[in-house]
């Protein structure tokens, strides 16, 4: 039988046209062209280590999905012995992996802050972040980007208006839309002076930063009022995340944190896919050297173009503020063959819709040097 057509989905119909009209409608499309869109930074996720590491588990038994959650069956050897071996790497006291990123933002921050307490937010941290204070009970502040005097005025006005609880300060040690770095000693400081927590999400610089690629934390992983969460599915080229923290902290988390309790455990592969991942960080320093190279030389080829300004690290934006004409530059640029997209707002904030460039080792300096003049011409002025 037939139904007529409804209104059911007008709605829906009409919420499309409108992000169609504002040049922010999006799409799924198949991967082509060389890799400057991906966070593949080290390309971990087709090395033949990685590959050997999965199908050698799976020859020897190990299951492809885990059964249940980690508090009933889904509680495998190799869940344990990669949070053991990544609390031992990152100079924790414990870990725990999550599914996702997503997933372990929102996990961590709708569990350890409570009711009373107060979250500051640098206003860039990913949209898990804003979704996870949210959905949990603490009060929240947004904090003007990587601006520390904006975390301690937030903080002493919470106070002043007869906030009592914990201060818990939120940023990303390398914001994943600027490339820009955290100024994570001050803010340090900032968390001790208050007797406050930190959480850092590591997303973009696990793996690239740090020694063997422990982090831009490293130097303060293991502090009691330290949380961090390690990304998976970039530099280690996985999926998940480890989210590393003191023993108490952890324990709480198994004890109270419904997107661990009430979550399908992540594959038992993806847990010895990370632990591989983990072990090439240390055995082969020369993928994070390679890509550390690549960086600085992108950098000075930019500015031998009189080239755009970036903070040096592997992400590289080019904003060029207007919706539609970012996304033209970035289909103009796919149809040479270089997979750059374009980001738009709600991603980031009106007005900067950007090409997001990201440096990984899937490409080579001539790769980079081609792409920089295809950006170079395709943004010329044409003749008059």
């Amino acid at each position: 039988m037939n139904h007529p057509h409804t209104d059911k989905a007008a709605s829906y119909v009409t919420a499309l046209r409108d992000l169609k009209d504002d040049d922010r409608l999006r799409s799924l499309r198949p991967r082509a062209g060389i890799d400057f869109a991906s966070n593949d930074y080290l390309a971990l996720a087709s090395a033949p280590r990685m590959k050997q590491a999965v199908a050698a588990a799976l020859q020897a038994g190990t299951p492809i999905g885990a059964g249940g959650s980690r508090l009933l069956r889904g509680n495998c050897e190799e869940h344990e012995l990669l949070e053991a071996d990544a609390a031992r790497f990152f100079g924790a006291e414990t870990a725990i992996f999550f599914g996702n990123g997503y997933v372990a933002n929102f996990a961590v921050l709708t569990t350890l802050p409570q009711r009373g307490d107060l979250l500051v937010l640098d206003s860039l941290v990913h949209a898990s972040i804003h979704e996870g204070a949210r959905a949990g009970r603490a009060d929240i502040r947004d904090s003007r980007h990587n601006d520390p005097q904006s975390v301690e005025d937030t903080i002493r006005d919470w106070r002043l208006q007869g906030g009592a609880g914990r201060v818990w300060i939120v940023a990303e040690s390398l914001y994943s839309m600027d490339g820009d770095f955290a100024p994570l000693e001050q803010l340090i400081a900032i968390a001790d002076r208050h007797d406050a927590f930190l959480m850092v999400d590591e997303a973009h610089a696990t793996g690239v930063y740090g020694q063997q690629g422990r982090g831009l934390t490293a130097l303060y992983e293991g502090r009691e009022n330290l949380v961090v969460v390690h990304t998976c599915g970039k530099a280690l080229g996985a999926a998940g995340a480890l989210v590393t923290a003191t023993r108490v902290l952890r324990d709480f988390m198994v004890n109270r944190c419904r997107p661990f309790i009430f979550s399908t455990a992540p594959s038992p592969l993806m847990a010895v896919a990370v632990r591989e991942a983990l072990l090439i960080l240390q055995q082969e320093p020369e993928r994070q050297q390679r890509l550390t190279n690549l960086i600085a030389f992108t950098r000075r080829q930019i500015g031998a173009r009189g080239g755009w300004h970036s903070h040096g690290s592997q992400i590289v934006p080019y904003i060029v503020g207007h919706n539609a004409r970012a996304m033209a530059l970035a289909s103009a640029l796919q149809a040479r063959g270089f997979d750059i997209r374009g980001i738009r707002p709600p991603t980031v904030p009106a007005g900067t819709a950007r090409l997001r460039i990201s440096l990984t080792n899937n490409v080579s300096e001539d790769d980079v040097r081609a792409m920089l003049d295809a950006v170079i011409e395709e943004t010329r002025e044409p003749a008059r």
